[in-house]
């Protein structure tokens, strides 16, 4: 191959990845937290002093966008979300309280923002208009937890729940039985106030008992849920402790409007894609599962494929070894991709959490290529034992591949895309 050719094929690849990069930006664009409020808020008006409450890594955009609107009837508002995630001077100039909470796991920050959600809700005047704000992350950011359950328990719950594998509807019934705010129990604090909730869903299904556990959706059955998983002797009597002492939560239902969603962000990807001439293949299902398992499955689809984009998007899940190393679940699909693209020139995959994050770390996942192997390889890192080890991140960065966005102002679970050229 002359140098010519090797330039040639560099600037291909190069191409490649940037264009990749760019629609992802293009399906974050769409599903922005500040532009999905302000449009919602646009179409049928608040038109009374409004207090709001924004929960979540998109509740800085969210509550933004309600300011966009609302204007000088925002009378006041808490904001709860995770740590770099909000200006906190800014918001507070506006006249909303900042409060931060742990995420993925809680911390004492979680907890102190829930005692302040319902030391406000309770002084607040009984004609208070209310507006709830809810996205991903929230089940973590904020929690008044059941007597008994302190943060100690809460971190060893979450820490579990995390690397258990189960679905996040699962790990969320789990959350609910520990929780006097969760599975509807911050209505108890509601009764008789005007109230209207927005949410960006992050779940299968855009369902709002599961988006942050349901604060303000009730779970009448949860005790009887709950009671069918498999859970460890140690966990099933928390639970069951839990479920006493949070007592049963009235069945009322309050609408809470889904703003923004996955589908919305795949098809402004599709947009994207064909007025830049690419053949489109969207896949409307959402993936669920071991994260390697889809991860060499959608690798192995691309590889069957002809020339043009594929759009995937779903959650997967990975079962942690006992010392997990540094990634996340994108990072994890991303790296049993590359297992299988290796050699294969002219493909490539890119694995992203849509709030700009992955696991417990600051990636919002990673784009691996034909070359990605290789380029770990020269540092002697092995993409196998990276995977046992639940350590992709570490190998990523080595290879280069690791995508960092920053926070993106929503949460829309994750989007994978794949490129045949």
């Amino acid at each position: 191959m002359t140098p010519r050719s090797t330039s040639a094929s560099q600037d291909a690849v190069s191409g490649a990845r940037e264009l990749m990069l760019e629609l992802l930006m293009a399906g974050l664009k769409a599903v922005n937290g500040r532009l999905a409020v302000r449009s919602a808020l646009a179409n049928t008006p608040m038109q009374q002093p409004v207090w709001v409450c924004a929960i979540g890594k998109a509740a800085e955009a969210m509550v933004l966008g309600a300011s966009d609107v609302i204007g000088d009837r925002l009378d006041a508002g808490l904001v709860v979300t995770k740590l770099g995630h909000a200006e906190v001077p800014a918001l507070e100039g506006r006249g909303i309280r900042v409060r931060i909470g742990g995420h993925p796991v809680p911390n004492n920050g979680s907890l102190e923002a829930g005692q302040d959600l319902l030391t406000t809700l309770r002084t607040l005047p009984a004609d208070a208009k209310l507006l709830f704000l809810i996205s991903g992350g929230a089940s973590s950011l904020v929690e008044a937890p059941v007597q008994g359950i302190g943060l100690p328990e809460l971190q060893r719950v979450n820490t579990w729940l995390l690397g258990s594998g189960l679905p996040i509807s699962a790990m969320n019934l789990v959350r609910k039985s520990l929780s006097l705010i969760k599975g509807g129990g911050l209505l108890r604090q509601l009764e008789g106030r005007s109230l209207r909730a927005l949410a960006i869903s992050d779940v299968p299904g855009d369902l709002p008992e599961v988006i942050g556990s349901g604060l303000l959706t009730p779970e009448p059955d949860l005790a009887q849920r709950v009671g069918q998983l498999d859970l460890p002797d140690w966990l099933a009597a928390w639970v069951d402790r839990g479920i006493r002492e949070r007592g049963s939560c009235q069945p009322e239902m309050i609408a809470v409007e889904i703003v923004a969603n996955l589908s919305q962000a795949k098809l402004a990807i599709a947009a994207a894609a064909r007025h830049r001439g690419l053949p489109v293949r969207l896949h409307e299902d959402r993936f669920k599962g071991d994260a390697a398992t889809l991860g060499r499955d959608l690798a192995k689809a691309l590889l069957a494929s002809e020339r043009g984009l594929h759009i995937w998007g779903g959650e997967p899940t990975v079962q942690l070894p006992s010392s997990p190393g540094r990634g996340g679940r994108n990072q994890h699909l991303a790296l049993a991709a590359a297992i299988e693209l290796a050699g294969h020139a002219g493909h490539f995959l890119l694995s992203a959490g849509s709030d700009g994050t992955d696991g417990p770390t600051e990636d919002a996942g990673a784009l691996v290529d034909a070359d990605t192997l290789d380029r770990a390889e020269m540092t002697g890192l092995s993409a196998q034992a990276a995977l046992s080890r639940a350590d992709a991140g570490t190998l990523l960065e080595a290879s280069g591949d690791l995508v960092r966005t920053g926070p993106t102002g929503t949460n829309v679970m994750d989007i994978v895309l794949g490129l045949k050229t």
